[in-house]
């Protein structure tokens, strides 16, 4: 019996301690590289040298203090952080797990269109569709967009001589984040010297990240897709948006939940060939229907 008051009294503060260590992670990860991130650097250090000196000192009215003002304190964080605030709560209903399908075929039609698009007149494109890891840590700079998703939209921003036509483009739910961006390339050896560098970057952000990236060959107009570390090219439309609709829309909720615990706490896929050459067909769908 005291054995079991004991354990009783061991979990509850451990699973406590677990909780506060996770959720400071989270929130520190979630504000690295913000605005108000040297904010709350200064904050907590002022915090934390009060608290020491009225320990060291014993100076009890300034600990009074602290502990008086600790809900000012908290509001004062509510409206530093407003904007920060906004955006992680905005981020979390835009995660796969709250998208419905039907906003998630939406995207995918625009995407399939877009692409269609382009390939008929040979515009290179580098689209990535960001999933439950954020991307702004994988990419190196990238022009804030946040703008609905469309293929004229979309087909303006890879336009030859457009000022951010090079590089990749973000899209987070129905919504293009960000363009310009400057994606991670790979680093594999065994890959075939006449792929270029949109293709290494598009495998290198599917190894760092779960986003699913559509590539759009210049050269020859062919679409291929990554995930995963893997790249498939010479894809048709129709091979495109069953491959999408089968990683993006929700079949069954347990089944996103897993995958988005895998890409959370870092489960890699197994190594395989990184680049998969299918044939070549042209693009000569246009449907826009489900």
């Amino acid at each position: 019996m005291p054995d079991q008051i004991y354990i009783q009294d061991l979990w509850r503060p451990a699973l406590e301690i677990l909780i506060l260590a996770v959720g400071i992670y989270y929130t520190s990860r979630f504000l690295r590289g913000t605005r108000g991130w040297p904010v709350v650097i200064g904050f907590v250090v002022v915090l934390l040298a009060l608290a020491l000196v009225t320990t060291l000192l014993k100076l009890q009215v300034l600990r009074w203090l602290l502990g008086t003002f600790s809900a000012f304190f908290a509001v004062a964080v509510l409206i530093i952080f407003q904007p920060e605030l906004r955006r992680m709560l905005a981020e979390l209903g835009n995660l796969p797990l709250f998208a419905s399908a039907h906003e998630q075929r939406e995207s995918i039609e625009v995407i399939i269109q877009t692409v269609e698009r382009l390939a008929e007149v040979k515009i290179g494109a580098l689209i990535a569709i960001e999933q439950s890891i954020q991307l702004q840590e994988a990419v190196e700079s990238g022009v804030p967009v946040d703008c609905e998703a469309t293929p004229e939209m979309l087909e303006t921003i890879f336009f030859p001589n457009n000022a951010i036509h090079d590089g990749g483009v973000i899209i987070k739910g129905d919504r293009i984040a960000y363009a310009a961006c400057i994606f991670p390339l790979t680093q594999r050896q065994d890959l075939n010297k006449s792929l270029g560098t949109r293709h290494r970057a598009a495998i290198g952000l599917s190894e760092e990240t779960d986003a699913v990236i559509v590539v759009v060959s210049e050269e020859t107009g062919m679409i291929s897709h990554a995930y995963k570390g893997q790249l498939v090219r010479g894809v048709s439309l129709e091979e495109l948006r069953a491959f999408l609709t089968s990683l993006l829309v929700q079949p069954a909720k347990s089944r996103r939940g897993v995958e988005w615990l895998r890409a959370r706490f870092g489960e890699r896929p197994k190594p395989g060939p990184a680049v998969i050459t299918q044939n070549e067909p042209r693009p000569a769908l246009k449907q826009t229907g489900h």
